[in-house]
């Protein structure tokens, strides 16, 4: 009979364990607020790359919100992200919303800069000045063929292509 009951005080401790971390992690995704405490907002991105869905929305490092929902406008091919902003935190009219890096192997984000007005947005508007994400294989493509043309000493006068040299004539 001993047996059972320390079985069962254990099988209890573990129970409560897990339930402690359910809360916990319910509490610090945010999961638990994102009913009705916020307002939304749009912003349209040349490129989106990197943003999902829950993701942050933070101001000067902190989050302040998280992205609802993503869509392409068919006209434009814009990228249009929705995001929510807490009620605590009133964005500015003439604030800048750019796609944000966490680091080389981490995520991205929306970063809000808030600008200097007086007026600020409402629910369902959309934010003016945007940044989209910068794809990095890109700029270490250009880093490497810029090293290399400059390395060769056979960069053009524009500096974009390397100059091209007449063959020898026989």
């Amino acid at each position: 009979m001993n047996g059972n009951l320390v079985e069962t005080l254990i099988g209890a401790v573990v129970l409560a364990v897990a339930v402690f971390f359910l809360g916990f992690a319910y509490n610090k995704t945010g999961f638990g607020n994102s009913g009705g405490s916020g307002y939304e907002l749009q912003a349209r991105f040349n490129r989106a790359d990197g943003l999902v869905v829950g993701g942050d929305v933070r101001m000067s490092g902190i989050k302040v919100g998280t992205i609802t929902h993503q869509s392409l406008d068919p006209k434009t091919y814009a990228a249009i992200v929705t995001f929510s902003v807490d009620s605590r935190y009133k964005i500015p009219e003439d604030s800048a919303v750019k796609v944000a890096s966490e680091g080389l192997l981490g995520g991205n984000y929306l970063s809000v800069e808030p600008g200097g007005s007086d007026v600020m947005l409402k629910a369902g508007e959309e934010v003016k000045y945007t940044q989209g994400s910068v794809n990095l294989m890109d700029l270490i493509g250009q880093a490497i063929f810029s090293a290399s043309g400059a390395a060769n000493g056979k960069k053009g006068q524009d500096g974009d292509a390397p100059e091209l040299s007449p063959l020898p004539s026989k």
